[in-house]
């Protein structure tokens, strides 16, 4: 069984950046860290369930708040 590395977080950025959005015109949801000054995520991925938003915190080492 090998451990899967974690990722460093992307420079400027905290657990307290994560932000889940969701589409209003189809609700598709993406997750990522949310940028202030670009106003948009950063790192984004589709959220098809709760277990791809625990893997996203996983990936980077963090736990869920």
């Amino acid at each position: 069984m090998s451990k899967r590395k974690t990722l460093p977080l992307p420079e400027g950025f905290s657990a307290e950046d994560i932000k889940i959005e969701s589409s209003v015109c189809t609700g598709e949801k993406t997750i990522g860290f949310f940028s202030k000054s670009e106003k948009k995520l950063v790192q984004a991925e589709l959220v098809r369930s709760q277990r791809d938003i625990e893997e996203f915190y996983a990936k980077y080492g963090l736990k869920m708040p």
